[in-house]
């Protein structure tokens, strides 16, 4: 798919619901949701390239054409869209490129729009990290990152983000300028005709609050929740509360689709 090969899953009936990852994390961050929405929903969700399974190096860029490649090769012509973090700029990306394909988004924690960069994610320093020890002294560090912390002491829950975070290759740390964020700070997002709604952990970085306010406050048709007891995995921290939050905007939004 557009140079690379990626995993995706694909289950459920009901209106299609395309479900995109942060950075180090992979689509089995999505199985709670899976699990509560599988009867509602067509849930199609993916390793975006250079995550979890799929090859490739990461590429922010090319991640909203990989979305819309994805919906093509699946003959889905419109679907809903949950970006976290990362994930947010792609969902961000694919709405504006073809508002046409989306029926609503839902963006929950995402980075400030105005740098192309993420500002709480110190890449170059990582980037020397791997080059003087490895791959896996940067795992390390990224686990004790605020980003990565969950409140939930539920063990199966934090043995899930630890192994997602075990797989992640780190290509982008090897190769630094691969991974470079591509600009998101020109979206036409004042004239996007999609309802959405965007999401914060309670105990999210403040910067990552500020920005989804910033966020909504620029996108002409938006909601604002805040999900408590939650970080910045709010979807691993209070699955349920995550789950019913989707299902809520979704369903208002979202026509009963087969496809």
């Amino acid at each position: 798919m557009n140079g690379a090969r990626l995993r995706y899953r694909d289950e459920g009936c009901g209106p299609a619901l395309l479900l995109v990852h942060g950075w180090t994390l992979d689509l089995e961050m999505w199985d709670p949701q899976v699990r509560a929405l599988r009867n509602t929903f067509r849930l199609i969700r993916l390793d975006r390239r250079g995550h979890g399974r799929s090859d490739g190096l990461p590429a922010p860029q090319r991640d909203s054409e990989d979305l819309e490649a994805l919906c093509d090769q699946l003959a889905l012509a419109r679907v809903a869209v949950v970006g976290m973090s990362q994930g947010a700029r792609a969902a961000l990306g694919f709405a504006c490129a073809a508002p046409h394909r989306v029926s609503a988004l839902i963006l929950d924690g995402p980075p400030a729009l105005q740098a192309d960069s993420d500002p709480e994610v110190p890449l170059q320093r990582y980037a020397a990290l791997v080059r003087r020890h490895g791959i896996d002294a940067f795992r390390c560090e990224w686990a004790r990152h605020a980003l990565m912390q969950l409140r939930t002491e539920d063990p199966e829950v934090r043995a899930l983000l630890a192994a997602m975070i075990a797989r992640y290759p780190g290509n982008d740390l090897r190769h630094p300028a691969a991974g470079t964020e591509g600009p998101s700070s020109g979206l036409r997002l004042e004239s996007l005709p999609v309802p959405a709604l965007i999401l914060s952990g309670e105990y999210d970085l403040p910067a990552r609050r500020q920005a989804a306010q910033q966020l909504a406050a620029r996108l002409p048709d938006a909601e604002l929740a805040v999900i408590p007891a939650a970080g910045h995995l709010p979807n691993l921290d209070t699955p349920d509360t995550y789950s019913k939050l989707c299902r809520g905007f979704i369903t208002r939004h979202s026509p009963r689709e087969t496809s």
